[in-house]
Order: structure tokens, then sequence, then C-alpha cells
């Protein structure tokens, strides 16, 4: 067993291989429920003795129940907590220089990964996040849990005089990136050399932290993969807290929300979700309803992250965006989008979203060959991850930042027919991942020896940047490229399709969902 000492108290892990220790389910934070329930998250109780994390802490209050994963059981409440994959003292990284010239065991890169799930599911206990293979290739990575839903995005009106701060789940990832700060040398991190990374709403939060003043310094470079667009004004947020409430059976205010068990608001999160499933004239919401995302209250979240990236809020964060080139066919191949297959349905999803005119024209005249079901599911996932990944990287290169752009594009025939590059697909190449059997279904079957090369350059590509600013291809330029194209075969680089990049031009971007 391996012991490290943090300001809480000593932890005890394992080794997760020959050359990684794990620590699982490290309090960052206090239970976020009781008298800090809807608070900003508070400091972890000090603990004596050796604490034993070879274990996830519980996860945040959700319904969903992944693979591989565990689920969420009332009465959990200890959901702040940080797992670490550290190379053990004797390892030497993977695909590094002799043992004498490898970094010392204090001054490793340390990346800090913020998991995805539309704000509404998910946790760092996911199979495909084990940070084992980025460990071997010399970093010290770290998990956590923050609060999701209603308990982490809900807006919860003042009261008297008290206010509840939005965007708590935002402040979750600031505190237990605080914690790093402050302990990640005992398990041989170098707290000056920091990079955040996550994947879908995970990457929107990471977009978030780059433009929050409270976030400021906690890290050093950011990784976001297909990260999603919607944020929410103050009014959509509070429009959204009326219908849980409503669905709750509460009135929405503090003591109303307060006596709701978590269990309530998750079941009457779900309730309206599927209210708007069924109701084709419920706007952009039908097509697939996301009731949370961080609130731009003036505060937490001052700006949005575009905005706040072009005046020059990231400018000393080196930036890392990748986008899967089919992000949106996983949500319909999952039954979590709805379907449209007549031109009526597609005219009205252009309507709904307020997609500019000849958009939709455009890219049927891109695709002359493609079923009408699948130009929906391109435009839709360019609208939500792929334009918006892009416009990350341009906003970043505009405000004077660095910005490095890339497409994850690897695609194959496996037993059930093509494998598409779609969303989440990525995720287990860039962590090394590609042969848990959980992760079999996002990419279509056993890995090949062409995917697992695949997964060693794309886990090589993270570490350097890491480490030093360098994922191995030119920084994007204020709108010009390149970008790196991920593929299983020899990588080139080449520009986004003018034609479609263009039709964007008039899109107004973030979308605010109403």
């Amino acid at each position: 067993m391996d012991t490290f000492k943090t300001t809480s108290g000593a932890v005890r892990g394992f080794r997760a291989s020959d050359g990684v220790v794990a620590v699982l389910g490290i309090p960052y934070a206090a239970p976020p429920f009781g008298a800090l329930r809807f608070r900003e998250p508070a400091p972890a109780a000090a603990w004596s003795g050796t604490r034993d994390c070879t274990a996830f802490g519980p996860v945040a209050p959700q319904s969903a129940e992944l693979p591989g994963s565990p689920g969420w059981s009332p009465g959990d409440e200890d959901v702040l907590t940080v797992n670490i994959w550290t190379p053990a003292p004797s390892s030497t990284p993977d695909s590094a220089p002799a043992p004498d010239s490898s970094p010392d065991r204090g001054s490793l890169p340390v990346l800090v990964w913020v998991h995805g799930g539309a704000y509404t599911f998910g946790s760092s206990a996911q199979p495909d996040f084990d940070g084992d293979a980025l460990a071997r290739a010399g970093l010290v990575v770290v998990t956590l849990n923050y609060r999701i839903g209603f308990e982490g995005f809900g807006h919860v009106p003042a009261s008297e005089g008290t206010s509840y701060p939005d965007n708590r789940g935002l402040l979750d990832q600031v505190a237990a990136l605080r914690w790093v700060r402050e302990n990640i040398a005992a398990f041989g991190g170098d707290p000056d050399n920091v990079t955040v990374a996550g994947h879908s709403s995970g990457a929107a939060s990471i977009a978030c932290l780059m433009v929050m003043d409270r976030a400021r310094g906690l890290f050093h470079r950011a990784i976001a993969h297909s990260p999603a667009s919607p944020h929410h004004t103050l009014d959509i947020a509070a429009a959204t807290t009326r219908e849980i409430a409503a669905a709750a059976g509460c009135p929405a205010t503090p003591e109303g929300l307060t006596r709701a068990t978590p269990q309530d608001l998750v079941t009457a999160s779900d309730q309206v979700v599927e209210a708007y499933r069924r109701d084709p004239a419920s706007g952009s919401r039908h097509y697939d309803p996301s009731l949370y995302a961080p609130v731009l209250d003036g505060d937490v979240l001052p700006v949005d992250p575009l905005t706040g990236l072009a005046a020059g809020a990231g400018r000393g964060v080196d930036l890392l965006v990748c986008h899967t080139t089919e992000e949106y066919w996983l949500l319909d191949a999952v039954g979590s989008c709805a379907k449209v297959t007549t031109e009526g349905q597609l005219t009205r999803f252009a309507e709904d979203f307020g997609l500019p005119d000849g958009l939709m024209a455009g890219y049927r005249a891109a695709l002359p060959d493609a079923p009408l079901s699948d130009v929906y599911l391109s435009v839709f996932g360019d609208l939500l991850f792929g334009e918006y990944a892009n416009r990350l990287a341009e906003q970043q290169a505009r405000g004077g930042g660095r910005a490095f752009l890339s497409r994850f594009d690897r695609r194959r025939t496996g037993p059930h027919g093509a494998v598409r590059a779609w969303h989440c697909a990525d995720i287990p190449f860039a962590f090394g991942n590609v042969d848990k059997e959980c992760v079999a279904f996002l990419i279509g079957g056993a890995p090949t020896p062409a995917d697992r090369e695949l997964a060693r350059r794309m886990v090589r590509a993270w570490a350097d940047f890491a480490t030093g600013g360098d994922p191995g291809w030119p920084a994007y330029d204020d709108a010009t490229g390149p970008a790196m194209v991920w593929r299983t075969g020899e990588e080139r680089q080449e520009d986004e399709p003018a034609a479609l990049r263009g039709l964007w031009d008039r899109a107004d971007f973030p979308l605010l969902r109403p």
C-alpha cells in the first residue's frame, strides 16, 4: 500500500498497475447537503489516522445508470471527491527518455479531468476515465466528482437577504482545483503545471473556467473535447426552476426547494425532460432536452466563454480543442434525441433553433446522397458541438492566446456495420483505454492494432501538451487553421471544409435555449 499526506489527513492508495499508484475517493470539500445544500463548497473535515482510499466515492444525485459505473443511491452525501493516478516512484514514463533523464517525482505535470453528461449525469468513476495509461505516460492524473442536475446548476432564488450561488457545479470544480494546488505535490505533481481537461459538458465547463476570475491561476493549460454550446441566462434558469418545482410539487422558493429531497428534484427533472420529448411543439428543447447549463449570472460566470476569450480572458492559458466529425449519431443511437425524418420536421427544427437561411440547403448540397435524417444529425452535431469547438479555438486565438484544434475522424467497419466517429468515441483513445470492455459500444467492438496505435498517439499528444504546451502540430492562427485530424492511419493536417464552416457565419453563438 502507498500512503500520502493531504491537508485533511493521510490517505492510502494501491498499486493499480506495475508502474502506477491509484488513490480514490479523497474528499476535497464537505458533503454539500444539510445546511450546506445549494451553497458554495465548504472545506472537507480533517480526519485522524490514515484514510483508506481504494474505492471511488459516491456519485452525485442522478438517475442515470451507465455501463460499468456505480449509480447514485439516495442518502449518499460525500460526493465531492477526487481520484489520483500517479507514477510509482520507481517507474519510468512510457515513451520517455532513459531513467536518468525522466521527470522529477515532485514536478510531474498534472492533468485534472472534468467528466461530461449534459450537466445531469456521469461521474469520475466511469471506467473509460481510468488514469493508468496517462500516468504511465508521465502525468499525475486527477478526476473529480461535482454537483450536477439541480443540485449543481439549478437556480435557487434569493430569500430575505440570503442569496444562493448559481453554477455550484463550477464552484465545486474550482474547489477541486484549489485542493490540487494545495495537495498535488504530495503525489508527485507540480502545482505550477496543471492542465484541466473535459468532454462535452465537462469541456464546456473548462471553457467557463477559462473566463472565471475565481479559477484564475489554478491551471495553466486546458483541453476541451466536444464542448457543448448552450449557456443559460438568469431568466431561462429561473423559468426552468419553476418547471422543476411544479413537477416536484413544491414552491419555487429556497424553502420549498430545500424541503424537496435530492431524489425529488432528480425525479422532477426527468419528468420535465420527458414532457419536452413528447411535445414536438415545445421548441428547441424537444430535440434533446437538456435542462441545465452554466448560468450567465454576472458573478460566478461573468461572461460567456466566446466573448470572454475574444477579449483575452484566456490569453495566459494554452487551449487544445477537439471535436468528432459525427457527433450526434451517438445521441441518435441511444435514443437521446428526437427523430427527424420528414421535410416538415427538418424545417421546424431549423426554425426552432433559429438557424440562418440557407444553412440546411447548404448541408444538403454538401451531402447530396445522405438520407434526410443524416442531414439533420450532421447539422445538430455541428450546432451543439463542432462549430462551437471551432469558435472556441478562433476566439482564443483572436484574444491573443494559443489554441490548437483537432478533429477525431476514426472510422471502421465493425460487426454491425459502419463505426461512426461519434460523440464520446475519442475519449477512450485519449485516455489509452480502448481495451476496456465497457467502451466496445463506443468504438465499435474490440480494438484493432491500428486503434491501439491511434490511442498511443493521442495519449502522447495529451501528455506532451500537458507537459510543455505542444501537442505535436502548429497552433491555430485566427480562423486559419491548421487542424490535426485523428484517424487510424497516418494523420494529416487539413482545414475544416470551408463550405460548411461558411454556412455558420450568421449563426449566433452561444445558443441560449429557451
